[in-house]
């Protein structure tokens, strides 16, 4: 009994570690490394949580093959909008990122490829000039090299703080992506949630094969900006990885924990 009374004061004296826990939207509420554990998936009701772009590459590729590319390009105020250079340095912060996209060269299971992932952290993942040109010459390294690209969507759409600047990158991203088909190389789109906008609207939906998560929002205009246009009621699931799939416009939805296996079977296919 002596030990054990001596034991609990010896416990109390422990410096208590903090355990991270977060929330779902069913109100589960769980350890932060689990659900990491479990592809940033919620254990109980499948909500896919965001996952930094830099994470979502460790998850795809193998182990050490990731180049990343154009890491110092950043971007600027062209137009000199009100605050914009001020959100540009929270939006660093926040997410530990220069940018709204990644870029780089790697392998899936030893199959060269480019790939580039969006991180909605920084600034809603959206696209301004930078994320058009990192894109751009990611595709052209692609075609220098003969190698496919990946890209991971999630954006809000045009980065308005880039007035027309921001909408260029439509047409420059596609013109681009539309050289590597001539080319003969394989372009894969992955949709996460949400894809929205001018990504939607360009790059987005281009690809070769175009794959998404479960249950991401994919639209152009929101739902509640249709819905106040035609003046009616909306399908269920409208703007859905479900409904797109229904529709044709996509090839497959695809769990977090599949996605690797399944772009090394598209890669293989096409290589």
């Amino acid at each position: 009994m002596e030990l054990f009374n001596k034991q609990i004061e010896i416990n109390k004296k422990k410096p208590k570690r903090n355990i991270e826990t977060l929330t779902c939207e069913c109100g589960k509420e769980m350890l932060t490394a689990l659900v990491h554990a479990n592809h940033s998936t919620c254990i109980y009701c499948g909500f896919l949580f965001k996952i930094p772009a830099y994470r979502r590459i460790e998850m795809i590729a193998d182990l050490g093959s990731f180049t990343e590319t154009d890491k110092s390009l950043l971007s600027t105020d062209p137009l000199h909008f009100p605050e914009y250079k001020k959100k540009l340095m929270i939006a660093k912060k926040v997410s530990s990122l220069k940018e709204a996209i990644i870029c780089g060269t790697c392998e899936i299971e030893g199959l060269k490829t480019g790939i580039a992932v969006m991180d909605g952290n920084f600034m809603m993942g959206s696209m301004g000039e930078i994320v058009g040109e990192k894109i751009c010459r990611l595709a052209n390294q692609c075609m220098k090299e003969k190698r496919p690209i990946i890209i991971f969507c999630a954006s809000g759409g045009a980065r308005m703080q880039e007035g027309m600047i921001s909408l260029l990158q439509m047409s420059r991203t596609s013109i681009a992506l539309n050289k590597l088909a001539d080319e003969g190389l394989l372009y894969i789109s992955v949709l996460t949630n949400p894809t929205t906008g001018g990504v939607t609207a360009s790059f987005a939906m281009q690809g070769d094969i175009i794959l998404a998560e479960p249950k991401a929002l994919i639209a152009f205009a929101g739902p509640r900006v249709i819905k106040q246009t035609v003046n009616d009621v909306l399908p269920d699931e409208f703007q859905t990885s479900e409904y797109l799939l229904k529709k044709g416009m996509i090839d497959a939805i695809v769990e977090r924990k599949d996605l690797r296996v399944k772009l090394k079977q598209a890669l293989s296919l096409h290589r």
